[in-house]
């Protein structure tokens, strides 16, 4: 069964890359693709704020390369140097879709608040949850095993996986959105509108595969739990 976990590990990790590849390629792809209105991707942000109410949210540049979050603590947008500055339809479709979080905030929309109140549980599951399962499995040199102890650890892997299953909702409604908003504003064009939502897709598909391959791992390890509470 260990020997299962870590084929399903492999293959989602396989999948994820797969993902993230064709990610990177679409967004230098549609880098490449200016928009038709012509504006960055910071004057994006602060007209979408704008048209929605949002005054006391900024619009921020950050160094890296897909480094783009909006962080609900300091109601910032960050966008990365190139999404920030640039006039492209990648960073139209990403600019819009932080924003769309900014909006989820500020009109309180019920999934984002939801894994707001679980994130301070996950940063404490995250990093605990593998080395209890493990020594539950016995992984530790403690013979077979405890059932209980690992049992624990099912439960605190429980709240991670959770917590990637609820972002799903949250980042698939800021796509649309942003979608919704660039579509009604004209910043897009029909074809450019059609490009930003391919690039949306890819996005949102890292975020699946990441769930899925946390459910896929849990119901091993429950598996796991099952055989060792017979035993």
């Amino acid at each position: 069964m260990t020997f299962g976990i870590l084929a399903v590990s492999i293959v989602f990790m396989l999948i994820g890359m797969a993902v993230q590849y064709r990610l990177k390629s679409k967004f230098k792809e549609y880098s490449q693709v200016p928009t038709t209105s012509g504006m960055s991707g910071a004057e994006i942000a602060q007209k979408m704020l704008r048209d929605n109410g949002i005054y006391d949210v900024n619009v921020t540049d950050v160094e890296g390369s897909l480094t783009d979050h909006y962080n609900p603590t300091n109601k910032t947008v960050n966008l990365s140097t190139e999404v920030y500055n640039g006039r492209s339809v990648a960073a139209a479709a990403v600019a819009a879709h932080e924003c769309g979080h900014a909006v989820q905030h500020a009109t309180a929309y019920s999934m984002l608040q939801l894994r707001s109140k679980i994130v301070p549980a996950v940063q404490i599951s995250s990093n605990l949850s593998q080395w209890i399962i493990l020594a539950g499995i016995g992984f530790m040199g403690f013979g077979n095993g405890n059932p209980t102890i690992l049992l624990v650890g099912i439960i605190l892997f429980a709240v991670t996986t959770l917590f990637t299953v609820i972002t799903l909702p949250v980042e698939f409604d800021a796509s649309a959105r942003a979608l919704k908003w660039l579509d009604s504003t004209n910043i897009t064009s029909h074809t450019e509108h059609a490009q930003a939502k391919d690039a949306l897709k890819w996005a949102a598909l890292t975020y699946v595969v990441a769930a899925l391959a946390s459910l896929a791992t849990l119901v091993q390890y429950i598996m796991i739990y099952q055989g060792r509470s017979r035993d």
